[in-house]
Parts: structure tokens; sequence; C-alpha cells
């Protein structure tokens, strides 16, 4: 009975956090992202996004690889902070531990949201890109963790990066207010 009450309590809690609203502002992009969370494919980042996300760590964040044709990058709650030194994002995560990868069948389609990592498979933490076309060389390689369902002419207007990579030169567009919603 106890296992029981633990396990509805669990899908309780799931249920809550099924998407994120983000506010983008900057030199490009203006504007509010919808996203709906893919809690059955991707629990445990799902949880980590959303607590991140509750707690405010994404408020400030920039977007400090941007790919013409290919991606956003967003997410380093430690070194991506508006105002922070820009050569340094993209190497941080958060205070949370780092996330095994949990790979599904699902493509990377165009407004697909996956978790940015490292080499390392299960090393994700806090960052994730949107994909601007499809990026099928991507599946099964990352863990996909949401779409975007309403917004996206604002993640087209991101500023694109110039520099090494895709990085983004001089103030990148930044999401200045992350909410989770329902």
């Amino acid at each position: 009975m106890l296992k029981l009450a633990a396990a509805f309590s669990l899908m309780a809690s799931s249920a809550l956090a099924s998407g994120l609203e983000i506010q983008i502002a900057g030199e490009g992009a203006n504007g509010v992202v919808q996203i709906d969370l893919f809690e059955d494919l991707a629990p445990k980042h799902v949880e980590q996004i959303t607590a991140l996300a509750a707690a405010g760590q994404y408020d400030g964040v920039v977007f400090h690889r941007v790919i013409d044709g290919f991606m956003a990058q967003t997410g380093d709650v430690q070194y991506g902070k508006q105002g922070g030194d820009m050569g340094r994002a993209g190497m941080g995560g958060s205070d949370r531990p780092d996330l095994p990868a949990e790979f599904s069948d699902r493509a990377f389609e165009r407004g697909i949201i996956g978790m940015a990592r490292a080499q390392n498979p299960n090393s994700a933490n806090s960052q994730f890109f949107i994909m601007f076309k499809p990026g099928y060389f991507l599946n099964g390689q990352y863990t996909v963790v949401g779409k975007v369902t309403a917004g996206m002419d604002v993640v087209d207007a991101i500023k694109l990066g110039t520099g090494a990579n895709g990085s983004v030169v001089g103030k990148p567009d930044a999401m200045t207010k992350v909410t989770v919603t329902k």
C-alpha cells in the first residue's frame, strides 16, 4: 500500500510539470516560447529542467551557441548568465548531478528540445538546445526532452553566433524568465 501511495505521489508531481514558458529578449529575438516536455521519454531530464526553472536558475541565461540552420543552445546556469564572462559560457552546468542518458526513438525534428552534453553520453546537466531544422544525425545520440509548441518564430529570430563553433559574439539573446507550466 505504501509503494502504491509513493507511486501515485510521483505520478502526480510529474503531471504538474508538463511544460515551460520561456520569455526571450535581446538584439534578435523578443517574445515567448511554449515548450511541451516529454516526461514519458526523459523523466530524469524533465525533472532536472523543471527543478532548475522553478528555482529561477534559468532566468537571465543567454543563448551562447547558435548555429544557423542547426540549433540554439542555452541553459548554462553556472557560466551563462547575462553580464558574465561569455568566454566560459557553455562550459558549465548546475549544482545538480549529471544525468544518465535517456535516449529514445523520437527524431530530432524542427522545434525539438535536446539536452546538451560533453562527449560522455551520461554528462547532460542543465544545458539544452532547440532545433531550427531536422538533425537526424543526433537521433539516439542525445536525449530528447520536449518540443516547441508555440513561438518558433521567436526561436528563429535568436541572434546567430558568428564566432568559433557558433559562439555568439557581442551581447547574446537571453531567457529573461523561464516558468514551469501545467
